[in-house]
């Protein structure tokens, strides 16, 4: 049997980049996966390609819309039966200098990335203790180790996210909910390649200790990892997949 047969996981921001890669793979871990997205088509596609017939269900769904979180989410468990894994995957990006950093863009970052994990939360606690427990998956990010240029408001919500983490996982223990966080570093995306050259590629692999950069199949299985009863007894954990480029330094 694979690692999450008849699972049920809830994956925000799941279409493209990161998202799509833990999306593949907890369906090929055997879970049935809600890929949302508030790129309908992208979902679609995603879904449709998702290992196995009809583990991926797509959603349309902003998740700053707390409404249309709740709302979604019980779409979802009326058609799985229930929710045992919630990943907080969604983000918008900007890159600028703080002073240059337009109010919109700034309540954007801070309705999907920061709010947004918190309304799929409070619509996924319910249904996970409905269940006698499960597993929530944060992604926070490297950017909360060491600075990095012109990212002081995505940072800033990467680091409120390590502590919702850490306060969720105690608050949630009780109701066997373990909750924990994956901090990528550099990872090949069409969001990331968006920003960053191919010089700047490999100027980040040669400052990996590793000299290898994540993939979206690294962090996808790491989130199985999290969700599946190998890691029963870790909670409270912002798991570094990053090549040991925390550790060697910017």
């Amino acid at each position: 049997m694979s690692r999450l047969e008849g699972k049920a996981a809830f994956v925000t921001g799941g279409a493209a980049g990161i998202g799509r890669g833990i999306t593949m793979a907890l369906a090929r871990a055997g879970a049935s996966v809600a890929v949302v997205d508030v790129d309908a088509d992208s979902a679609r596609r995603t879904a449709q390609d998702a290992p196995g017939p009809g583990r991926g269900i797509p959603y349309l769904c902003d998740v700053s819309d707390r409404a249309a979180v709740f709302e979604t989410m019980e779409r979802f468990v009326s058609e799985t039966g229930g929710l045992d894994i919630l990943v907080n995957n969604a983000v918008h990006f900007h890159y600028a200098p703080l002073v240059e950093m337009p109010d919109k863009i700034v309540d954007k970052m801070l309705d999907v990335g920061l709010k947004g994990v918190f309304w799929a939360s409070q619509a996924a606690i319910p249904h996970l203790i409905a269940r006698g427990g499960g597993s929530v998956v944060n992604l926070s990010s490297v950017a909360v180790s060491f600075a990095i240029k012109n990212t002081a408001v995505y940072t800033s919500i990467k680091g409120a996210i390590d502590a919702f983490t850490r306060q969720q996982a105690v608050e949630l223990a009780a109701h066997g909910i373990r909750v924990n966080a994956l901090a990528p570093g550099p990872v090949l995306t069409p969001g990331a390649n968006s920003v960053i050259d191919q010089p700047g590629w490999e100027a980040r692999r040669a400052r990996t200790p590793l000299r290898r950069l994540a993939t979206v199949e690294d962090i996808g299985a790491a989130v199985v990892y999290l969700a599946s009863d190998d890691a029963l007894s870790i909670a409270g954990v912002t798991l570094k997949i990053d090549g040991g480029i925390t550790i060697a330094g910017p």
